[in-house]
């Protein structure tokens, strides 16, 4: 898989608000509830950013986004 870069503007702003609360060392359940959604919901987004960014874990879609000012 091919790394992206900025200029494909991988994550949106729902993205990026799921990865901050990541960031803020959050369990699943705490994300869940600030975004008022299932802790499904939030484990199943979070794989999709790690898909669409190319890695193997949320924490390492933090350090993606964190790397390139995006947090």
């Amino acid at each position: 898989m091919a790394t992206p870069t900025m200029e494909h503007r991988p994550l949106d702003e729902d993205d990026l608000t799921l990865l901050r609360l990541l960031a803020e060392g959050l369990p699943t359940d705490a994300v869940a509830r600030r975004l008022d959604t299932s802790e499904r919901t939030v484990r199943r987004r979070a794989r999709a950013i790690c898909d669409r960014l190319g890695v193997p874990a949320p924490i390492a879609a933090v350090v993606w986004a964190a790397r390139r000012g995006l947090l």
